[in-house]
């Protein structure tokens, strides 16, 4: 059995299975809509995709968690990364099973072919958190659920993923939802990118510039924004959150909701810090 094992160190995330449901425990997801602490928002169950962020779960593991747990009930979940620049073709991971702490997490086999049918895919050999760093909550969250793992440039060929992804799942009478994994801007001397300078007026144009128009572009239901957005810096994986989008609108989605925001800076002070959001597309 072709297996994926576990690639990021223990400081992305847990290594035993009772502290990846300690730590879920811990965060107090919260199901009536009335968010607290870091990352404070609200579970909204029904949502046909969802964005979720991929720090360190220290950072934004939280948001990702509100993110899944909004997620409709469903046999498989396309998992879909990024880290991949506009041009370059979708990838998947070609293994039967995925390393978690909880055990293995099932590939989708019949619909990842179905997928291939419809869509060039190259193999991802990549060792990459924006999937990996999902998979434990996956688990924990969606027990029983199989996935695909994928990974979307940011370009024109996420949209036609998450197009294909609609049309195999239907060819397979497959219920299908989708989790696109990405972080917010990334600014600061790290990162090469301060177009706001230091200080309080960066964090200011990170929140309500930068991050803002990513999210209200998903919140337009509008991918080409999106991607525009991120091509400006506002996401590392912007195809991701297309590719999750496209996805929802094939299968009818009609409205996006925030489910929650927060920064790096709420849980470490530094030069240089990250966004983070988690929303959900529903249908009405």
């Amino acid at each position: 059995m072709r297996t994926r094992h576990r690639s990021l160190p223990t400081g992305w995330y847990p290594s035993q299975a009772g502290e990846v449901k300690a730590a879920i425990a811990g965060w107090g997801l919260d199901f009536a809509g009335q968010g607290r602490g870091q990352g404070a928002g609200k579970v909204l169950p029904g949502a046909i995709a969802a964005i979720a962020p991929h720090a360190g779960w220290a950072f934004s593991g939280r948001l990702a968690a509100l993110a899944i747990s909004s997620l409709a009930d469903a046999e498989t979940v396309a998992v879909i990364g990024g880290h991949l620049p506009g041009g370059y073709p979708v990838v998947m991971g070609r293994e039967e099973v995925y390393e978690t702490p909880g055990g293995l997490l099932e590939q989708d086999i019949e619909l990842a072919s179905a997928l291939g049918r419809l869509l060039p895919l190259e193999g991802d050999g990549a060792e990459d958190n924006t999937v990996e760093v999902q998979l434990p909550l996956l688990q924990s969250l969606k027990p029983g659920v199989r996935m695909l793992w994928l990974r979307a440039p940011a370009g024109a060929k996420a949209m036609e993923l998450g197009a294909c992804l609609d049309s195999a799942a239907r060819a397979l009478g497959r219920s299908l939802v989708c989790l696109g994994s990405t972080d917010l801007t990334h600014y600061g001397p790290d990162y090469g990118f301060e177009p706001a300078g230091r200080g309080s007026e960066a964090e200011k144009w990170l929140r309500e510039v930068s991050d803002r128009g990513f999210i209200e572009a998903l919140l337009a239901l509008d991918a080409e924004a999106s991607l525009a957005r991120g091509g400006a810096g506002a996401a590392c994986s912007s195809g991701a959150a297309a590719a999750a989008l496209t996805f929802a609108l094939a299968q009818g989605a009609t409205k996006a909701e925030l489910l929650g925001y927060g920064t790096s800076l709420e849980v470490r002070k530094a030069a240089s810090f990250v966004g983070y959001a988690a929303l959900g597309f529903y249908r009405t």
